[in-house]
């Protein structure tokens, strides 16, 4: 069964083949308890990078810990491709599974909530509470679908750095995820250096290859080929569960790796082989998935949030503002991660993330984690990458504030 959260609010686009590290009951001291997401309508239309105006967005977040008087400890958590706000603690007594990252961010964890203040929004576009193409257009009446603008990673973060706003933060000490929350954090000292002082980019990249966009591009196949996808317009009747299904376990193949899947699964099979009908545990495994998927998420928000990771660029969101990037980023902190057996995502994209980084002049801290967890382990490697993360988050606190007026 996966770690990553099963239901609405608090999932993850990675879920992993066996239980990990971490903190698993309402009463956990290392908890940060019952939580509440908020929503916030953003004040005035929200322009978006293609050009398209979306009249109101509304935003779902999370916050964790407290901020400090000087509000000099806030951090922004960016969640990967089907996750939401809920990173950490729990919704409800009810629920079974804390949030996408809690092994990651509590009293005493990595982020911890005792010393940082904790913020997650979900993302533009999604579906747990963001404005997204299954919402409902004020102009119509009806849900989006279609009509919903093409979003971006830039999209995503002028919509976070709104939020940080709001929430009374001039200026955060760290932006920090992995995959796409990775890309988000580049995307922070691409738009706002001026505004983070440091980031954390775990198991991401600058920008996909070939064969990343061409996953992406089979799961986007597999729902627009669906005989319930309507161009989009299924909202009301029956969606195209039977594609999002299978883009869904190609997709999470990706997400693990083959020592893995050989030690949970092997070659064990369920009863006689029947003619094209899954019998091997690792199918039925995948059937569990890609159902379980169908029972949470947008078909619609799977094809727009996979078209913003492969479109996202940061070599061209550098490139106009590169020249006076320059003397911005001198001296400002990264942490880049990567993991041994993520093969998505592999460490080599991780070294082209830190050279970029270092040659504009910052402060690059890289790490190869050793783990047999794939993709799925910069969710799951507390004990790993925890210290890492740990340390990077106390030097870079102590460093800003040791500058006077900081």
């Amino acid at each position: 069964m996966s770690r990553a959260e099963e239901s609405g609010r608090s999932t993850a686009d990675e879920a992993s083949l066996e239980e990990a590290p971490g903190s698993d009951r309402a009463g956990d001291p290392h908890s940060v308890g019952l939580v509440a997401t908020h929503h916030l309508t953003l004040d005035g239309p929200f322009h978006c990078q293609s050009g398209d105006v979306l009249p109101s967005v509304t935003v779902a977040y999370e916050t964790y810990g407290t901020l400090s008087p000087a509000r000099d400890n806030a951090i922004l958590v960016a969640h990967a491709l089907s996750g939401g706000s809920h990173a950490a603690g729990y919704s409800s007594p009810a629920d079974r599974k804390p949030g996408w990252w809690d092994v990651m961010i509590g009293p005493g964890k990595p982020f911890d909530t005792s010393r940082y203040f904790v913020v997650c929004t979900n993302v533009l576009g999604s579906c747990y509470g963001t404005t997204g193409p299954s919402s409902i257009d004020p102009t119509t009446g009806r849900p989006y679908g279609l009509r919903f603008p093409l979003v971006t990673i830039r999209d995503m973060v002028d919509v976070q750095a709104r939020v940080v706003s709001a929430l009374g933060i001039e200026r955060l000490l760290c932006a920090a995820g992995g995959s796409m929350g990775g890309m988000q954090a580049l995307q922070w000292l691409a738009s706002y250096p001026s505004r983070v002082d440091a980031v954390i980019v775990s198991a991401s990249c600058l920008r996909h290859t070939a064969m990343q966009i061409a996953f992406n591009e089979v799961g986007r196949r597999a729902i627009t080929s669906d005989p319930n996808w309507n161009d989009g317009d299924y909202y009301g009747g029956p969606a195209p569960g039977k594609g999002l299904a299978v883009a869904r376990m190609l997709g999470h193949i990706t997400y693990l790796s083959n020592e893995a899947m050989e030690k949970r699964f092997g070659r064990r099979q369920r009863g006689p082989r029947e003619k094209f009908r899954p019998t091997f545990e690792v199918e039925h495994y995948l059937d569990h998935q890609g159902q379980s998927f169908v029972n949470r998420f947008d078909p619609n928000s799977y094809l727009y949030i996979t078209n913003a990771l492969d479109t996202f660029d940061w070599h061209e969101e550098i490139a106009a503002v590169d020249r006076a990037l320059r003397s911005v980023l001198e001296g400002k902190r990264a942490l880049v991660l990567s993991f041994t057996s993520d093969w998505l995502y592999p460490t080599e994209q991780s070294y082209e993330v830190a050279t970029a980084l270092s040659v504009r002049g910052m402060q690059v801290e890289r790490h190869e984690v050793r783990s047999a967890y794939g993709h799925d382990a910069f969710l799951l490697e507390a004990e790993e990458q925890g210290p890492i993360v740990r340390d990077f988050l106390g030097a870079a606190l102590a460093a800003r504030r040791r500058v006077p007026g900081n």
